[in-house]
């Protein structure tokens, strides 16, 4: 075997750090060698260590700690950073990624996924707790549908036939049906009550309602 994989652990509570560490330590390939409770002792440690990767809770004492990561980051390029959070909503993990994470594990998963996260970022490599990396792609693939798509979704979900919405758009009943095909394939979604739902919690009923 080659050298371990070096971890600093940061949570602000000693009773999770070192359950962590006993989970951890217990991998042959990973070594945590030191452990903080907020983000100063952090910087000074990942400074000195060089760690391959940062385990950071993102609620710190102090509040978000996502704030941190690019100061973290410069501090130790080649340290991979992989947070742990009680926080389930896609937007966390989004900007969790956006501010240079490449891991973002639930803590209460924090067992063989926190593992595989520390492995595949010291390799570079992005991890997202399974689910949360399907709500991610479900949401983003929202974004890709066209102004056209969107309103054919808008007028499906309120009920209407493809020959009503061709008139209401003033296009043929063929280019609805194409253009629902597109929205099911994108969205991955294949019945009318699934797109229903997810025009519901876009908001693109609104309008309609009112």
């Amino acid at each position: 075997m080659g050298e371990p994989i070096t971890i600093v652990l940061v949570d602000d509570h000693a009773v999770v750090r070192s359950a962590l560490r006993l989970l951890l330590d217990a991998e042959d390939d990973l070594e945590v060698v030191a452990e903080a409770g907020e983000i100063d002792s952090a910087l000074r440690y990942v400074t000195r260590d060089r760690p391959d990767v940062l385990i950071l809770d993102r609620n710190l004492r102090g509040g978000p700690s996502i704030a941190a990561v690019p100061e973290l980051c410069e501090a130790s390029p080649q340290t991979a950073i992989v947070v742990l959070t009680m926080q389930r909503e896609p937007a966390f993990a989004r900007e969790a990624l956006r501010a240079g994470v490449l891991g973002y594990v639930l803590k209460e998963a924090a067992d063989e996924a926190l593992v595989t996260a520390v492995r595949q970022a010291a390799a570079g490599q992005t991890y997202l707790q399974p689910e949360l990396g399907a709500r991610l792609a479900a949401e983003d693939s929202g974004s890709v549908l066209s102004d056209r798509e969107v309103d054919i979704l808008r007028l499906v979900a309120l009920g209407h036939t493809n020959a009503e919405i061709g008139e209401e758009l003033g296009v043929s009943v063929r280019t609805v049906e194409t253009h629902r095909s597109h929205i099911h394939q994108k969205l991955r979604i294949s019945k009318r009550s699934e797109l229903v739902r997810y025009a519901i919690g876009r908001g693109l009923l609104d309008t309609g309602a009112a």
